[in-house]
């Protein structure tokens, strides 16, 4: 299941998700948006431990990351 989603077209480009990352898996790529802006990419979805550093430091409000919940016993 996919954890992190990028809106590449709200990307600037700045590297800030990937600075902020701990582990290290979002980096630059090649790839321009409609603006004109290399944007972001995660490399490995599976080491993303959802902890949302990418999302609160993102001026640009680009990321969506998603954790997979718990199913809980007769509820």
């Amino acid at each position: 299941m996919k954890k992190v989603f990028i809106d590449h077209d709200r990307c600037k480009g700045c590297l800030l998700c990937a600075r902020y990352c701990p582990k290290k898996i979002l980096l630059a790529t090649d790839m321009v948006n409609q603006d004109g802006y290399k944007v972001v990419a995660c490399v490995d979805d599976d080491a993303c431990i959802g902890c949302l550093s990418c999302a609160n430091i993102c001026p640009s409000a680009c990321f969506e990351i998603f954790r997979e919940q718990p199913v809980l016993a007769g509820g």
